[in-house]
């Protein structure tokens, strides 16, 4: 790209967030090619050079400028404690860490964990949770296969990140509490110079796009125009709805965005009031 600026991005080079954070600025139009083994890459359409490290070390990379921006996990960000700004959760990777205890134990609070022994790869979460709840306990920090410490002697209960609960279920272990929920999430390096922070904006308005349109469905549907003013009244699309005439006498077509958390309910009260032949739509992007 010669001397055009770029804006550097780091991503996880292998892991959870890897293929998402991959699809996500492919989604956003980036041409990523041969992004397999690479340690980077520079995308011909836009003005942006991918950079594939560890997750754990993407704070640090973000903070120092070796990075302008990354994608990791609000959990690798809360414990690395780095001075970077957080400009937009995006909605993949979402986990949560738990404390998790033997089955047979009760857990009856905060207060039990007096005395015992964790193991966990996040001891600055952890020792800032323990603090904040006045518990004193012993913190071993291992990395990897963290659910089988209890098993083998070295600690009493761990602090990990869970989201199925399938791990904890087949190494003898159950949830008891959440000390953080995480997600993937959009970090840039304070003062970014105004070119840069230029391009940011307009990968973020992709981003977003791209989100917005993975929370809405298109939906086209047939309704009689006795009921017309009853279905548009259920339907809190962008504006107002797109009205065509049918060729069958008395009959529009009724076309509109609804959001995914309402879609069901709505669907049904339009199916009541009438509507018939609903035909439902994914849609790639949306641009408010």
């Amino acid at each position: 790209m010669g001397n055009e600026t770029v804006l550097r991005i780091a991503i996880q080079k292998s892991g959870r967030l890897y293929e998402d954070s991959v699809q996500l600025l492919k989604e956003c139009g980036i041409d990523l090619r041969n992004v397999k083994d690479r340690l980077r890459t520079v995308s011909e359409n836009f003005p942006i050079e991918v950079f594939f490290l560890r997750d754990d070390d993407i704070p640090e990379y973000v903070e120092d400028g070796v990075a302008d921006i990354g994608i990791v996990g609000q959990n690798v960000l809360a414990e690395k404690d780095r001075k970077v700004d957080t400009v937009e959760a995006l909605g993949f990777g979402k986990c949560r860490l738990s404390i998790a205890i033997p089955k047979a134990i009760e857990y009856t609070g905060i207060q039990s964990l007096e005395g015992k022994r964790i193991a966990t790869s996040y001891p600055h979460l952890v020792r800032e949770f323990l603090a904040t709840n006045k518990v004193n306990a012993s913190i071993h920090e291992i990395s990897g296969s963290v659910e089988i410490a209890p098993g083998i002697g070295l600690s009493d209960v761990i602090v990990d990140l869970v989201s199925s609960g399938g791990t904890l279920f087949m190494n003898g272990l159950k949830e008891a509490e959440i000390i953080l929920e995480s997600q993937a999430v959009l970090v840039a390096r304070k003062n970014l110079d105004q070119e840069k922070m230029a391009i940011l904006d307009k990968l973020l308005f992709r981003i977003r796009a791209v989100k917005k349109a993975k929370k809405s469905k298109y939906v086209l549907m047939n309704s009689p125009n006795d009921q017309l003013e009853n279905i548009i009244s259920l339907l809190p699309g962008m504006r107002s709805p797109t009205i065509l005439p049918l060729a069958k006498e008395g009959w529009s077509s009724v076309h509109s965005v609804l959001s995914e958390d309402k879609f069901w309910e709505i669907i049904e009260k339009l199916k009541a009031a009438g509507a018939e032949g609903i035909l439902v739509v994914p849609i790639e992007k949306m641009i408010l």
